[in-house]
């Protein structure tokens, strides 16, 4: 997967005409993300979240490449968030809590319309160690793919040309497309069913 995700940023800055502009940034900021549910089938443990969506942060470098009337901004996020759940065993309860930590690379392309910047993109996401496992069964972690993609889209304005400020939803294409697609011989996992809202903060250099 990283060789793949360097291939394509390759590519994109042999892409890049001596004409274009580009700006480095680093970015913080707080993302709302749906928990992860669990369907069991053996009927040996329940597994119950205790909300329905929870906050974690985010903090990373971007590259903003300008190419006429679009630019091009790969990024490079770390991101964690945390859920807590009764997980029910032999009718004891306890809570527990699943911390998730990944590095995000959205591939975006936008576009200013007056103030305000529109982009959207693919996005990999890449599990960074193994979330920890709400029950004792061999295969329950098998249930994250150490890498997937997903997309990510939103708006943003920047502020004295330094400021950014963004608001974005990171959405599953798993549900559309299943599994996995295969693109020029190369097959990428798709990410299933959480959603997320960003919110972030940046400085361009």
């Amino acid at each position: 997967m990283m060789k793949k995700l360097f291939a394509i940023g390759l590519v994109i800055l042999m892409a890049v005409p001596a004409f274009s502009q580009i700006k480095f940034g680093i970015k913080a900021g707080a993302e709302t993300t749906t928990v992860p549910t669990y369907k069991l089938g053996n009927g040996d443990a329940t597994i119950e979240a205790l909300k329905d969506a929870s906050w974690g942060y985010h903090a990373g470098i971007f590259l903003r490449i300008k190419l006429g009337p679009v630019y091009l901004q790969p990024e490079a996020v770390f991101a964690s968030t945390s859920f807590d759940y009764n997980v029910t065993t032999s009718s004891v309860t306890d809570l527990k809590t699943q911390k998730f930590n990944r590095l995000s690379i959205p591939l975006l392309v936008g576009f200013k319309l007056g103030p305000v910047r529109l982009n959207a993109g693919p996005a990999a996401s890449i599990m960074i160690g193994s979330p920890s496992a709400l029950i004792n069964d061999p295969n329950f972690t098998d249930m994250y793919k150490s890498a997937v993609w997903g997309y990510q889209a939103g708006l943003g304005i920047d502020l004295l040309k330094k400021l950014t400020l963004d608001v974005r939803y990171a959405g599953s294409l798993g549900d559309v497309l299943g599994d996995a697609v295969t693109i020029g011989g190369q097959t990428f996992n798709l990410d299933y069913g959480q959603s997320s809202f960003l919110l972030s903060v940046g400085w361009m250099f």
